[in-house]
């Protein structure tokens, strides 16, 4: 089989296609014949620094969309041929991944594996951040950083859902603020001075809650833009800033909570919640409440390609790779 791997940390460069032997599935897990993956930040950090990789080489790749190509001992729940959408610790960049079985899900009727392969990251952690933990209510506002970005798209819609708060982006371009004004957002703000432009818009009180993926000193910055009972959902580190340490002196002022989400940690520590997260969240794209727009789609080849387009910040939506060969 066709595979992405990594020998050494570094520049996009070092994704390089190798022929390799396809896996088979162990005890629990599910071989599939993979479609399309999904590329995400989470598999640059892991390129670049070795982010949550066990050793090298490495095939990265989160999540995928296909179909089982074969089904490891006590899987009984899947069937050969059967249509599935997966989330994986690694190895999404191949022609066959393995999954455990509780991480593969089936893909819906009305539904491609295109889409599908949008799934398996995006949509829970989406749910997650307006739901389980941002908690949003009916009448509250919410800001969302990267709001053009995957989860920023779904973000949006989810919280334009609960009822009739604003909901506000912030975006590096005017290009990405009329893309993220297609999904859910009222009013979005381009630029590093978003703190002044919210303060604008809300007439100083701020937001209810705040989503940011890019931590650092912007996760400190978030919290003086919060209304008073106000919560920030912390879900990445995309400025690769030392961790901002806080405490009930930042806190306390305004009653303001922080909270973190990472599905990766979620994977491992609470499958179960993973697996009842992922349905809840898939069931909104199959109802047709929300949609993830593909806006780039490269062949397998061209992973570092993929790779340097996200890297760019200039992607919007989801960016896949074509795996299967026409």
């Amino acid at each position: 089989m066709r595979a992405i791997q990594v020998t050494e940390y570094g520049g996009p460069e070092v994704l390089r296609l190798v022929e390799a032997d396809a896996p088979e599935p162990g005890p629990g897990e599910v071989a599939i014949d993979v479609a399309y993956a999904g590329v995400n930040f989470a598999e640059i950090r892991a390129r670049r620094t070795g982010y949550r990789v066990p050793s090298l080489p490495f095939r990265p790749g989160l999540e995928v969309s296909g179909r089982v190509r074969a089904l490891g001992d006590g899987v009984t729940d899947l069937a050969v041929g059967q249509e599935v959408a997966a989330f994986i610790s690694h190895g999404g960049y191949a022609e066959v991944a393995i999954a455990p079985a509780a991480q593969v899900f089936p893909v819906p009727a009305r539904l491609s594996l295109r889409t599908a392969a949008t799934l398996p990251t995006v949509l829970p952690t989406a749910h997650a951040l307006v739901h389980e933990l941002g908690r949003l209510r009916a009448g509250e506002s919410v800001l969302v950083q990267g709001a053009a970005g995957g989860v920023g798209t779904v973000a949006g819609q989810l919280a334009k859902r609960v009822g009739d708060g604003a909901v506000y982006g912030v975006v590096s371009s005017t290009a990405k603020a009329e893309f993220a004004l297609k999904h859910g957002y009222d009013q979005v703000f381009v630029g590093d001075d978003w703190e002044s432009q919210l303060a604008g818009a809300t007439d100083g009180r701020g937001v209810d809650l705040l989503l940011d993926p890019i931590g650092g000193e912007q996760l400190r910055r978030s919290l003086d833009s919060l209304a008073p009972f106000g919560r920030v959902v912390n879900f990445g580190n995309t400025s690769d800033e030392a961790a901002w340490q806080f405490g009930a002196a930042e806190l306390a002022p305004g009653a303001r909570s922080v909270a973190f989400f990472s599905i990766l940690t979620l994977a491992v520590t609470e499958p179960k919640a993973l697996r009842e997260l992922s349905e809840r969240a898939f069931r909104l794209v199959a109802d047709g409440a929300v949609e993830l727009p593909v806006t780039a789609e490269l062949p397998l080849a061209e992973a570092a390609e993929a790779h340097r387009l996200m890297e760019s910040r200039a992607t919007t939506g989801k960016l896949l790779l074509r795996v299967a060969l026409d």
